[in-house]
């Protein structure tokens, strides 16, 4: 069988470009003892993976060229050599961008096979737990509280304010166009939401948070964070989750002004966070947030691509704010 792979023809020096991206095919893996042979049958994209390239991301290892892109996906078992693992299954793993994957059991996670797919990549996956863990774990939300959430239309951020909305708080999301402004109010219960393009947006966010911030979920840093330091109530907290604004350039800025002196006049706790250090809690998780989903409390949004060689157009296309929802890629059925 050919097995098709996207690999990194060469780092980006500046934006990312389809063309720092190629094609090649190889024969498919065979799996040794105890692996499985995964076809992938959806990939997703975030901008996590441009820091990976970037090398800011630590837990991804040193960037390269000559090899497949990485990335995770849900897969259909064409051929195992592992107990307990059928052909047929559906899991999720490390695929890569690539059609053909071979790995060790331990290293792929089965998934049920109801519904789409690709939710085990969005609501349920990655995207989902992230945005799970950063607001209930770092964020403690109460009820009447205002939770303001940066890149409020992303893959993470639309399932933040959603949540916070669930746990009774007045939500705020911070967005790079008028129509996900809009899509933010009237189709996921955001109580306002902001254009940070907008020439008038410094009143409008002003105006929007008039009480003050008690919890704002940050996913862009840059500006946008420094506006949310000068509006943090008294002993707020704000959950570092993630700096697509400082991803897709080979000269990220500095941090914004006001750092430490804000954050120690109000007494506000500032963290970061990986999900995987929540991993042993994720069915825990994912069982609360099925739960949303089932009753309409949560509405998962993606948007997708078709075909595999898209996947560098889809990934350029989301670090320049095209994407509503989780980035989905779909490789085969």
């Amino acid at each position: 069988m050919d097995n098709r792979q996207i690999v990194i023809q060469s780092l980006p020096e500046g934006r990312l470009a389809e063309d720092n991206f190629a094609m090649r095919t190889e024969a498919a893996p065979v799996p040794s003892d105890g692996e499985v042979l995964c076809r992938t049958l959806a990939l997703t994209v975030g901008a996590g993976q441009r820091a990976g390239l970037q090398g800011s991301a630590s837990y991804a290892g040193a960037p390269k060229a000559g090899v497949v892109m990485g990335g995770s996906g849900v897969a259909r078992v064409e051929a195992s050599n592992a107990d307990g693992i059928a052909v047929g299954d559906l899991v999720t793993c490390q695929t890569g961008w690539q059609d053909y994957s071979a790995h060790a059991a331990k290293a792929v996670q089965a998934v049920e096979p109801a519904g789409d797919p690709a939710h085990h990549l969005g609501v349920y996956g990655t995207n989902g737990l992230t945005a799970y863990f950063g607001l209930f774990e770092l964020g403690a939300p109460q009820a009447g509280q205002t939770v303001v959430v940066s890149a409020a239309a992303g893959s993470v951020g639309h399932l933040v304010g959603q949540m916070a909305k669930i746990s009774g708080c007045r939500t705020v999301g911070v967005t790079g166009s008028d129509e996900k402004c809009q899509r933010l109010t009237d189709e996921l219960g955001f109580d306002a939401a902001v254009n940070h393009r907008s020439p008038d947006f410094r009143h409008q966010f002003r105006d929007a948070c008039a009480d003050g911030i008690g919890i704002y979920f940050d996913n862009t840093g840059g500006d946008i964070l420094g506006a949310a330091l000068r509006r943090m109530q008294r002993g707020g907290r704000i959950v570092c989750c993630g700096v697509v604004s400082q991803y897709d350039t080979s000269n990220p800025a500095p941090g914004p002004r006001g750092v430490p002196g804000l954050l120690i006049n109000n007494r506000v706790r500032m963290e970061g966070f990986l999900v995987f250090d929540y991993m042993a809690r994720y069915g825990e998780a994912r069982a609360k947030m099925r739960g949303w989903v089932e009753s309409g409390e949560l509405k998962p949004m993606q948007d997708e691509f078709h075909g595999l060689e898209e996947a560098p157009r889809a990934f350029v296309d989301l670090l320049a704010g095209g994407n509503v929802g989780t980035r989905i890629i779909r490789v085969a059925k």
